[in-house]
């Protein structure tokens, strides 16, 4: 049995970001191996690469690339992890090669767009060679992977500074508060000015900002710290919707039970309905029949009396229908 083309969707995006130097470009990827399958992105914040290869897509290419190769998927794949894994996170980061220099990993950008990794490696005392062929991702899992939880991740920091920045005033009136009543400090250089917000984010912008966007240019700007806020993101955001589908099943069980009591009802109403629609009948033949009256107008009256009363006739045919109907749901 084969695994699915790809990584399951929740599977891939708890899976941070890791910052990696290939061939002496700076990438973000993140990656996902199964038994016999795996799934790659590649990102240099200007394109987003993938490649996603099942068990049959794997032995085809192993074989082209290794001709004397014969083995089953499952005989050569864990080796290729094992190389490959270092390679696309931080241990491989360096010079690309991994593993005390036993495998070799370069990128090679196409003209069509597409970008190629090659590896090279040794497996059972013979060279093995593998090619990763990432090809532009589409915009839906551009924006799954890595957009969506960016947003989330710096709202939430934006949220983060306005809330230290709401304890600073706190900490400043307090500290105020303490030298009115004849407080003082020990020691001179521990005391600060007070916090002006506006003043603070002119000078944090004019000195932080061109730091962050050459560190960018070195690392993407994917930290450790980062990569943590990252995972706490996803896994919020899967923890919410697993609560709305277990909601909404529960919803539909509760409308499936509630459906079955609703058909016995109903033909209960239509029972009565029409025993109470015969007892009428009956009391308006019997009032017709008692009041004196023009005998014209008796006539019409005589004629609904002998339909009502062949109406019995009819009726042991319909009986049984209703009776199984009603039977279907005790």
């Amino acid at each position: 049995m084969t695994e699915p083309l790809g990584a399951p969707a929740d599977v891939l995006l708890q899976r941070p970001w890791l910052p990696v130097n290939i061939s002496g470009c700076q990438l973000l990827t993140k990656s996902w191996f199964g038994e016999t399958a795996y799934h790659v992105l590649l990102t240099d914040m200007q394109c987003v690469w993938e490649e996603r290869m099942d068990s049959a897509a794997i032995q085809s290419r192993a074989q082209e690339l290794n001709r004397r190769l014969r083995a089953p998927v499952k005989a050569f794949f864990s080796h290729l992890c094992e190389v490959v894994q270092p390679c696309l996170s931080d241990g491989g980061g360096g010079g690309g090669r991994a593993d005390g220099g036993e495998a070799q990993i370069s990128l090679t950008r196409q003209e069509d767009g597409d970008i190629s990794m090659r590896l090279k490696s040794e497996l059972a005392g013979l060279p093995f060679y593998w090619e990763f062929h990432c090809t532009p991702a589409p915009v839906t899992l551009v924006c799954v992977q890595l957009l969506r939880p960016l947003l989330a991740m710096s709202r939430l920091l934006q949220r983060q500074v306005e809330q230290l920045g709401g304890l600073l005033v706190r900490k400043d009136a307090e500290i105020q508060d303490y030298r009115e009543n004849g407080a003082t400090l020990s020691r001179e250089r521990l005391q600060t000015d007070a916090f002006n917000e506006q003043i603070y984010k002119e000078d944090f912008m004019s000195k932080a900002l061109p730091q962050v966007c050459s560190e960018q240019r070195d690392s993407l700007g994917f930290s450790s710290d980062l990569q943590q806020l990252y995972r706490a993101i996803v896994a919020h955001g899967n923890t919410r919707k697993r609560k709305l589908s277990e909601e909404g099943s529960v919803e539909q069980e509760q409308l499936a039970t509630e459906e079955p009591d609703l058909t016995p009802s109903l033909a209960g109403d239509g029972s009565i309905g029409g025993e109470s629609g015969e007892t009428g009948r009956e009391q308006s033949q019997n009032s017709q029949a008692d009041a004196p009256g023009d005998k014209m107008a008796d006539r019409p009256t005589a004629q609904q009396s002998l339909s009502v009363s062949s109406a019995p006739a009819e009726r042991p045919s319909s009986k049984p229908k209703k009776k199984k109907v009603v039977g279907l749901f005790r």
